[in-house]
């Protein structure tokens, strides 16, 4: 992919407006009030995880060579082009978790509405569209980026990958 979502976890102060408004665009009726009410509750794919004491976002890096769509015997995880995020069509899944062995974050969790997983998705039809994924828009503090992969330097993934492994 051309472009990522960037992680400051100095910023976070952990209001999870990420996952509130990540939920939602992923419910069915895309409103916060309407969405407390539907039969499937809205499940989000970013999670705040605590290592130490900062809380980071976690969520899909849309891996260049994906291990999750390679392993995936369904088809279900794919993508379209090296430009576009890896999705999951959750019809095609057999549930075989050969997805969440292989992720490399740890990403791919139970679906707790039903059939199949869930994973970020960058919110593909919001980028559709030529907007920020939801979890990008909603961070009052700037936390969560959405960046061009070329302006995420070495250095900015060596130091997100030892905040999330807890090295820091």
């Amino acid at each position: 992919m051309n472009k990522m979502i960037a992680v400051d976890a100095s910023r976070c102060f952990a209001c999870r407006a990420c996952e509130i408004a990540c939920a939602v665009e992923h419910s069915e009726s895309k409103s916060i009030v309407e969405a407390m009410h539907e039969k499937k509750m809205p499940v989000p794919r970013i999670i705040l995880e605590w290592t130490g004491d900062q809380l980071v976002p976690v969520h899909c890096r849309h891996c260049e060579d994906a291990p999750c769509v390679a392993v995936c015997p369904a088809g279900a995880l794919a993508r379209s082009s090296d430009n576009n995020p890896v999705v999951l069509d959750v019809a095609l899944c057999i549930g075989c978790h050969a997805c969440v062995v292989a992720c490399p974050f740890g990403v791919i969790t139970k679906n707790p509405n039903g059939k199949g997983f869930i994973k970020c998705d960058l919110c593909v039809q919001r980028l559709g569209e030529g907007q920020k994924p939801a979890c990008v828009e909603a961070c009052p503090t700037r936390t969560i980026e959405f960046e061009k992969t070329d302006d995420v330097s070495a250095a900015k993934r060596k130091q997100y990958l030892a905040t999330i492994q807890g090295k820091e």
